[in-house]
């Protein structure tokens, strides 16, 4: 009997070792589509630990390209059983279906939001030396000075159709005003361009302004935001100026279109309960992003509505990625 028993315990180790993780709970792939290190990706990753005790592992996978198609397109394609979820961004979302000529997948239809994560507020900023030189001190001075003098101010971006180009669009379209636009290679070339001074003003994001603010190497005119930001108190929006103007960077979380119902509002409950967590604001307020916990009827209207926001804007700039 006692061999008996050693050989049957001996026959279902070999079976567990044969068969590793076969009781194991699933995995589930976050498919971030920008590179490490960024917002996007920091902020998945504190949120993927800590929904570890509802949901169990969450892997985030970077999978970067094409302006953040090429990871928004894994998503939309993957199976719909809610081991592939993904981010869904202001440019994969709103801005790319109209910025690029052909899209791989349809923003509107190939997937389910789950919940929105982050909203994190833009800046309009100018080198504060030049600012003081014109006398400018809010969004208000800025607009008086172009209107008085046309053609004489420009401001950076980017790149053609990035955040900061279309936010200036926006801006000059409802201002009345003209200012040349000087595309360059990413954020921080256009960055520093504004602080050497070879351009006048930015429309940055404030995670990557908000250093050389509180250096007092540049001068923050207006937040893009409905409201002031708790991120930088008394510095008013630009809507103050410009009624009903509003420009975020914002990202979310969507999984392939027809996943179950059950299957989203699990991972809805999983997530918002983890945005909700003073934890998480805490964390979430060194990247200046504000978390934003929805109900996934709530993200996906919200999505519908930024992209009617974005046609015009990206048709207007004339910007096009062929």
């Amino acid at each position: 009997m006692q061999r008996r028993n050693l050989l049957l315990s001996a026959v279902l180790a070999a079976s567990t070792l044969a068969a590793p993780g076969a009781f194991a709970e699933p995995v589930i792939r976050l498919v971030v589509p920008y590179a490490p290190g960024g917002p996007l990706d920091v902020t998945s990753r504190i949120l993927a630990e800590r929904v570890r005790d509802q949901l169990g592992t969450v892997v985030v996978d970077n999978k970067a390209g094409a302006g953040g198609n090429i990871g928004a397109d894994i998503v939309a394609k993957a199976a719909p059983d809610g081991l592939t979820i993904g981010l869904a961004a202001t440019a994969t979302h709103a801005v790319n279906p109209w910025l690029y000529s052909k899209m791989p997948f349809d923003a509107g239809k190939d997937f389910a939001a789950i919940t929105q994560m982050v909203r994190v507020p833009n800046v309009l900023v100018m080198n504060a030396q030049r600012a003081q030189n014109l006398g400018i001190s809010n969004a208000a001075d800025l607009i008086a000075y172009a209107k008085k003098n046309p053609g004489k101010l420009n401001y950076g971006s980017g790149g053609n159709g990035s955040a900061g180009h279309l936010a200036g669009e926006m801006m000059k379209r409802q201002a009345g005003i003209f200012a040349v636009h000087v595309p360059y290679r990413g954020a921080n070339p256009a960055q520093l361009a504004l602080l050497s001074g070879e351009v006048d003003f930015n429309i940055d994001n404030l995670a990557a302004a908000s250093a050389n603010i509180h250096s007092g190497k540049l001068k923050a005119l207006a937040v893009t935001s409905l409201h002031e930001s708790p991120m930088l108190p008394g510095v008013q929006p630009l809507a103050n100026t410009l009624k009903g103007f509003e420009i975020d960077t914002w990202w979310g979380l969507v999984a392939p279109a027809g996943t179950p119902a059950d299957v989203i509002n699990r991972l809805n409950k999983a997530f918002t309960d983890a945005l909700k967590d003073p934890a998480t604001k805490t964390k979430f307020s060194g990247l200046m992003a504000e978390p934003v916990p929805t109900t996934p009827a709530q993200f996906d209207k919200f999505m519908a509505a930024e992209r009617n926001k974005y046609e015009s804007v990206v048709k207007m700039s004339g910007a096009k990625v062929d």
